[in-house]
């Protein structure tokens, strides 16, 4: 029996390009049922929420939304939020810092700084802060074991805003040190050697070489923490602190007996301020996360590929390579028969 092969049928025919592919795309119908079945009930939702429900009583929303007493208590939770995350950050720092030193006395302390402060809720710190001035009635400074220089009354020093701030704070800090610590762990160790190698002092190591690479760790969830904090001072009641924007809302409801339209009201403030927020984290993280996850455009040749000849190769359609032993010429193995050429 006879077999015949592809190279004894003469030239090959030159390869045909296949037509492009027509891509189908996949219906979900169940998908647009689900999609279209959670639309209503959004409307209903809405067509209920406006018409159904008098206690909400929207026309109070709208007398309120702007009134003087709301917009000072927005005021004072955005200066509750900023310095207690100045403040937080500051200490989460150095808490990291001390987390990371190889003194043994140092670490502890950071430890157990987070496991008291990540371990009780903040409301009860709050309490607590509040309590300071009833705790502690005056504070004496002057050298130890003597008659005290002068005395201070602690409710004089310690405003109820000041003690929000330090309850805020402290609680914060505990977090912020376990953030700022992930940022720096995620930086290689060998850009600390190098940065030494080149003769950069802690500072300039820090602030020039790791802190810059462990920004796009550390913005995101600080970011997630300031939006936290702002919502967070709606508990400042317990300290007491009532001027903040859910305490001046809780004041209006406590005399109009509608506490339904002034929780609403609140909610839209905190909505807002909190968009806000989002959209300054979001361009935060767009600046320190320049040159992740970029890859370099691809190179393109400039001579097209099949102008390309080989040297000493007649046939560019089925070429040949002279043997190294000086013998008949190889054939690659995709022109030979059974190669699985075109």
């Amino acid at each position: 029996m006879s077999h015949t092969h592809s190279s004894d049928a003469g030239p090959e025919a030159p390869h045909q390009e296949s037509a492009p592919i027509e891509a189908i795309r996949l219906r979900h119908p169940w998908r647009t049922v689900f999609a279209v079945v959670l639309l209503l009930l959004v409307a209903l939702f809405i067509y209920d929420t406006a018409f159904n429900r008098p206690v909400f009583n929207w026309g109070e929303v709208g007398k309120y939304l702007f009134d003087v007493r709301i917009v000072s208590g927005a005021g004072y939770a955005l200066q509750l939020t900023v310095y207690s995350m100045i403040i937080a950050v500051l200490l989460g720092v150095t808490i990291a810092v001390m987390r990371q030193s190889p003194n043994p006395v140092v670490k502890s302390i950071a430890w157990v700084f987070l496991w008291l402060f990540r371990g009780t809720p903040v409301y009860v710190q709050l309490v607590f802060w509040g309590l300071v001035p009833t705790i502690y009635k005056s504070i004496s400074l002057g050298v130890p074991f003597t008659e005290a220089a002068f005395t201070l009354n602690t409710k004089d020093l310690l405003s109820y805003f000041t003690l929000a701030v330090i309850g805020l704070a402290l609680n914060e800090a505990a977090y912020m040190a376990e953030i700022v610590r992930a940022g720096l762990l995620s930086v290689e160790k060998g850009q600390n050697e190098a940065a030494t190698a080149l003769g950069l002092g802690w500072w300039h190591t820090m602030s020039r070489v790791i802190l810059p690479q462990a920004m796009r760790v550390i913005i995101p969830p600080t970011g997630n923490e300031v939006i936290s904090m702002l919502k967070t001072t709606s508990l400042v009641t317990a300290v007491p602190f009532t001027l903040d924007l859910y305490g001046r809302a809780r004041d209006i409801s406590a005399v109009t007996y509608q506490p339904v339209p002034m929780l609403i009201v609140a909610s839209i403030w905190y909505l807002a301020v909190t968009s806000i927020l989002m959209v300054g984290q979001y361009f935060l993280e767009k600046h320190f996360a320049k040159g992740v996850m970029q890859r370099p455009d691809v190179m393109k040749p400039t001579v097209a590929t099949q102008s390309v000849r080989v040297v000493g190769v007649e046939d560019p359609a089925h070429p040949t390579y002279p043997s190294a032993s000086g013998g008949e010429n190889i054939v690659p193995p995709h022109n030979r028969p059974g190669g699985g050429g075109a």
